[in-house]
């Protein structure tokens, strides 16, 4: 997908030549048409041997029953090594007890922030708990700017405030909403003071020109972002706002660092009809080794999936991208279910109503539960049918 489809034919030919006879065509599909592209093309019995998917989508593709399970392939693998990926990034190819995929690059949330702003707000260096970093954005905001930007209706920060509080986000297996928790609501409390206080815009993504330019000018210090943004940042922040941003890993809740992020990334997966499982379980080995993964780096920008090819290519010492390395041995996945790409809109939408004041955050909470319930009624029912 995307950018990935453009430059993974570079690392082709090498496979080729380790695999006569074996050959392999890339298809390439933009991120914005691919879940549906997916979908069409297995109820077209069209997948392809190998795919890429976001590790969200993999819960959706194994209820279809579309995924090869690989946990005896990884047994026998000397290429694929699961003590050399991240804990809770491999942990979201696990999907009812079975490995369905294998990560191929991984993305999290940390925070970018200014940091000569914090240093003139009194704070040495990132903060690490909750207290913290609201008493530093408290100093940071002002007339005419903020301290964070959160975009309305992005439902990631809310969701990793509740992870941070231990929340669990589906009760009785999945079967229904746990949303009026009180880990979430005190998460959700948390990040809706946020805007009441005037720490974050309102007017969320429609106050936003430009990111990169706002961000330079100081109209935001703070920003939870991932990965893809290192190398936006670095070509986007010209002097002297190119020397005075880093990341940090996110502050804990309970005096915890770093606090849990989300364990976010895509995986590479064998299409279990495919009639060439052993070839392309053999091109799922060769993109997971080391060396291809440093290479893959190089090629995208996108973090690998191996700790060995973070330590051949330096990552963990590079001042932006040690956070990621940091964050990243303390991450969680979101709820292994199909249904979560609609929950996940309905969090957003609830989160920014209550931002706005139309309802309270208990109120939010409650029709948050309401709308999950109803999204969940058919997986109750297939639960219920099967025993």
């Amino acid at each position: 997908m995307g950018r990935e489809g453009e430059v993974v034919a570079q690392l082709v030919p090498e496979f080729e030549r380790r695999n006569p006879g074996v050959r392999v065509r890339v298809q390439q599909i933009p991120w914005s048409a691919a879940h549906e592209k997916l979908l069409t093309a297995y109820v077209g019995e069209a997948m392809p041997d190998v795919l890429q998917a976001g590790n969200t989508w993999l819960p959706e593709l194994a209820a279809l029953d579309a995924l090869e399970p690989l946990d005896a392939r990884i047994a026998a693998s000397p290429a694929v090594a699961p003590a050399d990926y991240f804990p809770g990034i491999l942990d979201t190819n696990v999907v009812d007890g079975r490995t369905v995929g294998v990560p191929w690059y991984v993305d999290t949330r940390v925070l970018f922030y200014r940091t000569d702003l914090v240093a003139a707000a009194g704070a040495p260096e990132a903060p690490r708990s909750w207290d913290a970093w609201k008493a530093v954005m408290q100093r940071l905001a002002g007339p005419g700017h903020f301290a964070i930007l959160l975009p309305m209706r992005e439902w990631q920060v809310p969701v990793v405030l509740a992870l941070q509080q231990g929340a669990t986000l589906l009760r009785d297996g999945g079967r229904f909403g746990n949303f009026r928790s009180a880990p979430v609501a005190t998460a959700f409390r948390f990040y809706v003071d946020l805007f009441r206080q005037g720490l974050a815009p309102a007017a969320g993504d429609t106050a936003v020109a430009n990111v990169y330019q706002d961000f330079a000018r100081g109209w935001f210090a703070f920003y939870v972002t991932g990965p893809w943004n290192l190398g936006e940042f670095a070509r986007r922040l010209a002097p002297p706002a190119a020397d005075r941003w880093s990341t940090a890993p996110l502050p804990g809740a309970d005096g915890t660092f770093p606090g849990v992020s989300l364990a976010g990334g895509a995986s590479l997966a064998v299409f279990r009809g495919s009639r060439a499982k052993d070839a392309a379980w053999r091109l799922v080995e060769y993109l997971s080794a080391p060396e291809q993964q440093a290479a893959f780096y190089r090629l995208t920008g996108d973090l690998p999936a191996r700790r060995a090819a973070w330590l051949a290519e330096r990552l963990p010492d590079d001042p932006h991208a040690r956070a990621f390395w940091i964050q990243l041995q303390s991450v969680a996945a979101t709820p292994k279910i199909p249904e979560w790409e609609r929950i996940a809109a309905r969090i957003g939408e609830h989160a920014e109503a209550a931002v706005r004041g139309t309802v309270t955050v208990d109120e939010a909470l409650a029709a948050l539960d309401g709308d999950v319930d109803e999204i969940l009624e058919k997986r109750r029912w297939l639960l219920e049918t099967a025993r």
